[in-house]
């Protein structure tokens, strides 16, 4: 992001009345001259310059405050609703900048209070307000705040609009957890067509991970894409340790829990051949959404069905999902007969549909599938190697 550099004249509020050399002070007060100054200079008070400054300036850009003379004892920052931009003192007490940067669209207020080394003190005061945004980029985030999840959960924002720069927008992106997991961002193309970003651990998350997301994006320029006017945060914590792995070859899925087996479904899945075929790879369960109307024209499959599907657990965006299938009954653990999804009968759907969550891995294989679930078809990114992940990132 490019620097503010318009720059004020130097502006002071005297709070206190210079002093003035006494009349005829003659040959004495050419002395105290040579010595070091007289008693008025060195009690003129500080000298503050305030960047940027006027009406109509960029957003974008850090709030800066310099004083001459003297140091700064105190500098606040406030919008219209009294809302303030945090800052350090630095070289000295002479230098002060902002720690987030200015909005756009809004007036602010900077307040320095500085003192000489005569012990003069004074207060500046100056106004500048950033021009508004001609474009706002805004986010769709997940997980959901105060959330639990599965171990395989990654953070995921999705921006309305292009992200041109996607190192200014990546460094304002900060995610903490309780056990410092090792993690890394990467953007990819959403299944949308959009620009996104996830943060994922190397490994699976242990259980009982807290993690939270500060996204401090508020006044970033994205670049082509707009200004963000607003922060996103979230937090979650990671449940227990689940995995799902389905063998669509020997047509049964098992649920496992701390790495032993809870229990085994026959299933059936996407049929040989052709677009009917599943997904293999690690998919993310996204979510579980119960009874929804299941239509093969919105993935692409022409007239194969149109139906209502209970128990309906999405894997991935473009229409994968686990679900109850009893028109498929004949065929659980015998052979794979579905559009794509893996279907198993009312009453296994009604426990398995109980015991997952949102963020449970389902680590899927098969000789005959479609390939492997792309990154940003749902939650995809178990399947990109932990090097390769990382040079995703925009930061190196």
């Amino acid at each position: 992001m490019s620097q503010i550099r318009v720059r004020t004249a130097a502006v002071a509020v005297l709070l206190a009345p210079l002093a003035a050399c006494s009349a005829g002070a003659g040959p004495s007060g050419a002395a105290e001259d040579a010595r070091g100054g007289t008693r008025a200079a060195q009690d003129r008070p500080a000298t503050v310059t305030v960047t940027p400054e006027g009406d109509g300036v960029r957003a974008g850009g850090t709030v800066r405050v310099t004083a001459a003379g003297g140091t700064l004892t105190s500098v606040r920052v406030t919008d219209g609703e009294g809302r303030e931009l945090a800052g350090e003192v630095t070289a000295g007490g002479t230098r002060w900048a902002s720690e987030r940067k200015a909005v756009p669209g809004t007036s602010y207020t900077v307040t320095a209070a500085t003192t000489t080394k005569g012990g003069t003190r004074s207060t500046a005061t100056s106004v500048f307000t950033t021009a508004g945004a001609d474009k706002v980029n805004k986010v769709d985030w997940r997980p959901g705040a105060n959330t639990t999840v599965g171990i395989a959960q990654p953070v995921s924002l999705v921006f309305d609009h292009p992200v041109t720069d996607k190192a200014a927008v990546e460094r304002q992106l900060k995610l903490t957890t309780s056990n410092g997991t090792e993690g890394s961002w990467a953007w990819l193309e959403d299944h949308s067509g959009r620009d996104r970003i996830d943060w994922r651990p190397r490994r699976y998350w242990k259980p009982g991970t807290e993690v939270t997301l500060e996204a401090e994006l508020n006044g970033t320029d994205s670049g082509e894409g707009g200004w963000f006017v607003r922060d996103y945060t979230t937090r979650f914590t990671v449940g227990a340790d689940q995995v799902v792995k389905v063998d669509l070859d020997r047509k049964r899925l098992t649920l496992e829990r701390n790495g032993k087996a809870v229990r085994t479904i026959p299933v059936s899945g996407g049929t040989p051949g052709g677009d009917k075929r599943s997904w293999r790879g690690t998919a993310v369960l996204m979510a579980k959404e119960g009874t929804i109307n299941m239509n093969s024209e919105t993935v692409g499959l022409g007239g194969a069905y149109d139906k209502m599907v209970d128990k309906s657990m999405r894997l991935t965006w473009s229409g994968m999902y686990a679900h109850a299938a009893p028109w498929n009954d004949r065929w659980f653990g015998r052979a794979n007969r579905s559009s794509g999804c893996i279907g198993m009968s009312d009453a296994d759907a009604a426990w398995f549909y109980d015991q997952v969550r949102p963020g449970d891995p389902f680590e899927i294989k098969g000789k005959d599938t479609k390939g492997v679930v792309a990154p940003g078809n749902g939650f995809g990114a178990w399947n990109v190697p932990w090097a390769e992940w990382r040079a995703k990132s925009a930061l190196g």
